[in-house]
């Protein structure tokens, strides 16, 4: 069974297209919450910096923010403090500055529970495929028990932002 796609609004897709073409060249980062009483509700924008030039981990060591982000200090404690919260991340974000939107291998690796049992965080996965002109294409992933893994639950248009 695929998992149901959440609904992402018209204007926080916006505002995720306006931050990816804000940190353009590099890769943005950040997330999308909704009231805990309501899970399958996305209502707020929060957008990290991405501290990969800063902090590279293991993963992500040798890349730069052009091809690889990471959500660390500050905006990871309130991103993990947010599922215990009133209003818990519901889908984490990223760009793609070569215009395609894909779950990586790396991206992969990094949204699993470091023990292979699951996801790191219970949220989907917005990937945002931007280029020097537009927003080409969008993506979103959500984890699988059944695949064991994370597969595309939706395709959303892109823009011209």
């Amino acid at each position: 069974m695929t998992p149901a796609p959440l609904v992402v609004p018209a204007e926080l897709l916006r505002a995720v297209f306006e931050h990816a073409r804000k940190t353009f060249p590099a890769e943005c980062c950040g997330w999308l919450s909704g009231p805990a009483d309501a899970p399958d509700a996305v209502d707020a924008f929060r957008p990290c910096d991405n501290a990969q030039d800063a902090a590279p981990d293991a993963e992500t060591a040798g890349r730069s923010a052009e091809t690889a982000y990471v959500i660390d200090g500050d905006d990871l404690f309130e991103l993990s403090s947010s599922f215990d919260g009133p209003r818990p991340a519901r889908v984490l974000y990223h760009s793609h500055p070569n215009g395609r939107a894909y779950f990586s291998e790396t991206d992969r690796r990094v949204a699993r529970s470091p023990w292979g049992d699951g996801p790191n965080f219970p949220v989907q996965q917005l990937v945002v495929g931007i280029d020097a002109e537009r927003v080409v294409e969008v993506a979103l992933f959500a984890w699988s028990d059944a695949a064991a893994d994370f597969v595309e639950v939706a395709r959303l248009p892109g823009a011209a932002i």
